[in-house]
């Protein structure tokens, strides 16, 4: 069967540009307005508090794990001791390559592995609105791990560096997913995979995109009423189910069509039209552009 959740972190192409250590003392707050990509946080010692704008303030302890695939503001700050009104602390980079916060002189009470992940995929803003805002994992050894063997291979001067760091970041984010409480998610992917009766539907829409599915072949696969499984499917995953199929049947056109092997006949078989015409017409109204178009603008960048 299908794994939806792979083959739509594969689909999004991580990268890494950027990801430190950084250490703190005494009391501190760091707020970042400016966040533009992925940001992820591995806390190694101590605690802290992070409050994301429009969600509650949360605890974090040392082996917590935190993603946020959607852009949001953030700040980070001591509990122990709690910061002053006001204060708003710098990081400064050490000799060692380190970033300390609050206190400069004694021995560190917080130490996190921070670090930034862009997407390559023109689909990027569609994949991520089917993945939860925020995942929290606490005490997972293996995404520490993880979160190291990015941070190092991404700093060094290795052949393929960027090969290994994309399939490392992809394992980190497959990690991270499927260790949060999926059944606690917002609408999106995840929560629809942990469904009894939708999960087995998007594995099935994944594992035949070429089929011409219809929502009651695809009730039946839930086993619930045609109206019944509209709406479960609607309120879980945050789409109708034949405009999920069309968004993913789209996204693997956008990626066939970038690798230049295959025509446009082929494509259109590949995700379940019946013409390459009728394939077109979908194309054009969803992408902007034909075809044709779209996998000639691609190679020309």
């Amino acid at each position: 069967m299908s794994d939806p959740l792979s083959e739509m972190i594969s689909l999004l192409r991580p990268q890494a540009p950027y990801s430190k250590l950084a250490e703190a003392s005494g009391p501190f707050r760091v707020r970042r307005e400016d966040v533009d990509e992925l940001f992820y946080c591995m806390l190694l010692a101590g605690r802290i508090c992070l409050e994301i704008d429009g969600k509650p303030a949360m605890e974090l302890s040392a082996g917590d794990f935190v993603l946020i695939p959607a852009v949001a503001a953030f700040t980070v700050s001591s509990l122990d001791p709690p910061p002053p009104p006001g204060l708003v602390s710098r990081p400064v980079a050490g000799e060692d390559g380190i970033f300390r916060i609050g206190g400069q002189d004694g021995p560190a009470e917080v130490q996190q592995l921070v670090g930034h992940c862009s997407f390559a995929s023109p689909d990027a803003e569609l994949l991520v609105s089917l993945l939860p805002d925020l995942v929290v994992v606490r005490g997972e050894g293996r995404l520490a791990t993880l979160a190291a063997l990015v941070r190092d291979e991404a700093r060094a001067d290795r052949p393929a560096r960027e090969v290994v760091v994309e399939h490392l970041l992809q394992v980190l984010l497959i990690e991270a997913f499927r260790c949060s409480e999926h059944t606690d998610a917002p609408s999106g992917l995840l929560r629809g995979l942990a469904d009894a009766r939708v999960g087995p539907v998007l594995r099935t829409m994944h594992a035949a995109p070429d089929r011409a599915w219809t929502v009651p072949e695809l009730a039946v696969l839930g086993g619930l009423s045609r109206s019944a499984f509209f709406t479960r499917f609607t309120r879980i995953v945050g789409i109708p189910p034949m405009g999920y199929l069309m968004n993913w049947r789209m996204s693997l056109a956008k990626h066939l069509l970038r690798a230049g092997r295959h025509s446009i006949a082929d494509v259109s078989d590949r995700i379940g039209y019946g013409s390459s015409s009728a394939f077109s017409t979908a194309f054009t109204r969803h992408v902007g552009q034909a075809p044709a178009r779209y996998a000639k603008a691609v190679r020309a960048e």
